[in-house]
Order: C-alpha cells, then sequence, then structure tokens
C-alpha cells in the first residue's frame, strides 16, 4: 500500500514486490506502449501533402503493427522494458515511502501532505531513471523499427545487441541520450502516478462504505494513469523523439522546438489515448498486483513468526 505511515516491509522486500508488479504491467500493455512510440514518432503531414499517416488510433496502430510486422512486433523492446521496469520500477515505487517519510520526518503522525508526496515522487523518479536511462533507450529504439524493406538488415538484432552495438558505434555516454527530458518525464510522471494514488486512495478510503479491496485500488489506479498522463505527455513525446532519432535534435529545447514548429502545439499529445490506454491500465495492473504482491510477503513473514 502506498499511504502515509511508516512500512511495514524491509526496504528490499519493498523493491522486490515494486519491482516484481513494474515487470507484470509491463508485460501486459507492452503493445499499447509500442503503438505510443510510434504514433509520436510519426511526423505530422506538410501542407499539400495528401498522404494519409502509417499510423492512425490506438487500435489501428496496434492494428497495422500486427498486421505488417507480425504480433511478436508488439512485444517489440519487451526485455529491455523488464530490465527498465526491474531498475525503475523497483527503485522508484521501493524507495517512495522511505524518502516520503524522510521528508515528513520520523515523528510525523497524520496524512502526509500532498506537496510532500510530490516531492518524493519526484525524487525517487529522477534517481530511478538516472540508473536505468539505456534500458529505456534501447526499449525506444527497437519499438521504433518498422517494417524493414526486402533483404535491408536490422539495426539490432535484440536487446543485448542493441547496448553493445550503441556502445561500440555511438559511446558509452549515448546510452544516457535524452537523459534531461528522461528525467523531466520520469520524475513528473512517478511523481503525478505515486502522489495521486496516494491521494485518491486515502480519500476514497474516507467515503463510508470504502475499504482498502480490490476495487478501491482499481479506482486509485486509473486516477494515478489519468493524471500522468495529463501531466507528462509533453515530455514524453520529446523523450520518445530524441531517443528514436538523436541525430535530428541538437538538445531538448531544440526537439521541443522544432516539434511545436514543424507539427504543431498537439503534437505533445499525439498519442494520447494510447498513452492513457497503456498508463491507465499499467498502473491499475502494477498497483493492484504490488498490493497482492505486499500482502502475500506480509502474511508469509507472519506464518515465519507463529
Amino acid at each position: 500500500m502506498v499511504a502515509a505511515g511508516k512500512s511495514d516491509l524491509s526496504l528490499p522486500k519493498t523493491f522486490g514486490c515494486s519491482a516484481f508488479a513494474a515487470c507484470v504491467g509491463e508485460i501486459c500493455t507492452i503493445p499499447l506502449d509500442t503503438a505510443k512510440v510510434r504514433l509520436q514518432l510519426q511526423k505530422s503531414a506538410l501542407a499539400g501533402d495528401v498522404t494519409l499517416p502509417k499510423y492512425r488510433g490506438l487500435l489501428g496502430t496496434v492494428g497495422t503493427i500486427a498486421r505488417e510486422e507480425g504480433l511478436r512486433s508488439l512485444w517489440k523492446g519487451v526485455v529491455p522494458g523488464l530490465h527498465r521496469q526491474c531498475l525503475f520500477g523497483g527503485l522508484r515505487i521501493g524507495m517512495y515511502e522511505p524518502v516520503k517519510n524522510l521528508y515528513v520526518g520520523k515523528d510525523f503522525v497524520g496524512d502526509v501532505p500532498l506537496s510532500k508526496k510530490i516531492v518524493a515522487g519526484l525524487t525517487t523518479g529522477a534517481l530511478g531513471i538516472m540508473v536505468a536511462n539505456p534500458t529505456d533507450l534501447v526499449k525506444v529504439r527497437l519499438q521504433a523499427e518498422g517494417k524493414l524493406a526486402a533483404g535491408a538488415p536490422r539495426r539490432y538484432s535484440g536487446a543485448m545487441n542493441a547496448y553493445s552495438t550503441i556502445v561500440r558505434q555511438e559511446g558509452v555516454r549515448a546510452l544516457w541520450t535524452g537523459l534531461g527530458p528522461n528525467v523531466a518525464r520520469n520524475a513528473i510522471i512517478n511523481a503525478a502516478e505515486l502522489a495521486s494514488y496516494d491521494q485518491v486512495k486515502q480519500s476514497i478510503l474516507k467515503i463510508p462504505g470504502f475499504t482498502d479491496n480490490v476495487v478501491t485500488h482499481i479506482l486509485s489506479g486509473l486516477g494515478a494513469g489519468f493524471v500522468a498522463v495529463c501531466i507528462g505527455s509533453p515530455v514524453d513525446v520529446v523523450k520518445s523523439r530524441m531517443m528514436g532519432d538523436s541525430g535530428a535534435y541538437k538538445g531538448t529545447i531544440d526537439c521541443f522546438i522544432k516539434t511545436l514548429k514543424n507539427d504543431g502545439p498537439m503534437a505533445f499529445y499525439k498519442g494520447f489515448i494510447p498513452n492513457f490506454g497503456r498508463l491507465g491500465s499499467w498502473n491499475v495492473i502494477m498497483f493492484l498486483t504490488l498490493e497482492q504482491a505486499k500482502k502475500y510477503v506480509r502474511e508469509l513473514d507472519s506464518s515465519k513468526r507463529n
């Protein structure tokens, strides 16, 4: 449970539960994430260009990828995605409670202020992605690769090949390409997800008839996903474009300006529906799994003591 008060689980156990829950969410929703990345990387048509965009909408994009590249392509990037969730998911979610308690002080009693929850989410999100950025880069690179012409070689044969190829051709520092917008995006989205889940759940539990059960977790997870997408979409688009084609931009600000100039302000909300479909469902699945995993660990610890 992500709520006020000190955690009754050790940090390693909290990290393990968080990483496991994040990986379950990743496996279940990565087809929607692949669709989101393709939509975000798709450039707007130039004036006078009557060519229809290749990808149109969530279901249309999923259908096009499955039809042209096969169903397995919808899970492109799942290996680095799981690498990412083990590191980033474990760190950002697992450290949230201890960091929140650090900010309010060990003697604090009562409901933690929303501002402290937000600061704790920003902190753990930023720290976590600084470690996990290479996994995010490889995931986006693999997802961005569409159907190739006959005989054309793939840029990367797999996740491990992508890591080594990037280091060999672009240098170790290239693994942290897009770190600026990625830190901004993940710190913001992490704060939006964890703080809103924490706050929504806290508010729901004060309503008569509601208890700490699956219904409360689903409602809180949906709320967390919606808030995260509304706040994080602009930086998410910039991150995807920089990681997908780093040579086209000089930096974060340049990517932001070129996207605004060439594609208009609505480009920053490209893929909003698939992004919410992905983040909303991801949050529900992740938080449900997290709550159940923590419950299982608590029961296991209790049975060992008895």
